[in-house]
């Protein structure tokens, strides 16, 4: 008789930190759990750190009914550069004083509460024709 596998089912929610990818989150556990069905449920830029939940097993079905859900983000602002890259881990183009107050810095963020078509930065790993932006 072969031993049974475990296979756990499920969805965790973990800590990424910055520097990780969502895929290096899913590599690893991958490693940990010994188990290949596992997904996450939408993509965290690798500057980015928070919450990304992971299904196991025969949760990996409801990954995409999460991915479109509501999502709440918190911002650190860093005003008054350009990068190539349109984040903090680009080179810098252009630097200057951002010489605003605190209460037009408040009216420009209220611009993205609410329901909005967000345009990805072509330095993203969305996909076009099958390549990664980032790599066109």
């Amino acid at each position: 008789m072969t031993p049974q596998k475990n296979t756990f089912n499920g969805i965790l929610n973990v800590y990424k930190e910055q520097g990780y990818t969502s895929h290096d989150v899913v590599a690893k556990l991958r490693g940990i759990l010994k188990q290949k069905k596992i997904g996450h449920t939408g993509t965290l830029d690798p500057a980015a750190e928070g919450v990304l939940p992971v299904c196991l097993g025969k949760a990996t079905k409801v990954c995409e009914l999460l991915t479109d859900k509501d999502k709440t983000y918190q911002a650190v602002l860093h005003l008054g550069i350009v990068t190539d890259t349109q984040d903090m881990t680009g080179e810098i183009l252009e630097q200057k004083d951002a010489a605003v107050s605190e209460a037009e810095v408040r009216e420009a963020i209220l611009g993205f509460v609410g329901e909005y078509a967000q345009v990805p930065p072509m330095y993203s790993a969305l996909k076009v024709n099958g390549k990664k932006l980032c790599d066109l």
